[in-house]
């Protein structure tokens, strides 16, 4: 009789960690900050069609780095829970956190049971009536859960990413102030990234209900 082959549990988790992470590093970053007026989430994104950063609920804002169709799905599992969560209650109850535990649930159990993790990172974030209220809810591909103040960093190489966004954040930034560190942030060595290389939405608190907005290429343009 053959001997079934035998992995130690400890190595699988291991294998399926660096396959996840290889794949998001291959994508391009990402970063979700807080400024004086809101939530600002830029991300280098030169496709017109294909959204990294979209509207999950009244005030709550979703980013995805990795595999689109992933965390696409990611999305559109998000809106729906968030449409039924409004409207069985009420539109008050739905937040942030519990919809990144249902998320980080979801992305823990396909890591740990699943051939194939999701290459996936994602942010749910949120706005407040002021700065202190504001959430940023980063969720890796093996379900774990940051809950990140003024500043996180999705995708690609994100420890330099990081280092550079820590000394650029300052607190009660404008939108132009905040704009201008994220993509100096984001742009590496010679690159220097323009207004057609990315994508930008801000949650403006001062929008009354829905506060999710898209930066279009014209304001972009006068806000950098």
């Amino acid at each position: 009789m053959s001997v079934p082959y035998y992995v130690a549990p400890e190595q699988v988790l291991q294998d399926r960690a660096d396959y996840a992470r290889k794949g998001i590093a291959r994508g391009k970053s990402l970063v979700g900050l807080t400024f004086k007026g809101g939530v600002l989430l830029v991300a280098e994104n030169p496709s017109k069609s294909l959204h990294k950063i979209s509207e999950i609920y009244d005030r709550i804002a979703f980013a995805g780095v990795g595999k689109y169709n992933e965390y696409d799905q990611l999305r559109v599992a998000g809106v729906r829970h968030a449409d039924t969560k409004g409207y069985t209650y009420s539109r008050s109850d739905v937040d942030a956190r519990s919809l990144a535990n249902v998320y980080a649930n979801y992305l823990g159990s396909v890591f740990v049971h699943e051939m194939k993790p999701l290459e996936v990172e994602i942010l749910v974030a949120e706005v407040g009536a002021d700065v202190k209220e504001d959430a940023l809810f980063h969720i890796l591909y093996d379900g774990t859960v940051m809950d990140e103040e003024n500043f996180t960093v999705l995708g690609g190489d994100s420890d330099s990413i990081w280092d550079r966004m820590e000394e650029a954040w300052k607190p009660n930034m404008s939108i132009g102030d905040a704009l201008k560190a994220a993509i100096k942030t984001l742009s590496t060595g010679e690159k220097v990234l323009k207004v057609a290389d990315l994508e930008v939405a801000v949650l403006d608190r001062g929008l009354l209900d829905r506060s999710f907005r898209r930066i279009s290429s014209q304001e972009l343009s006068k806000l950098i």
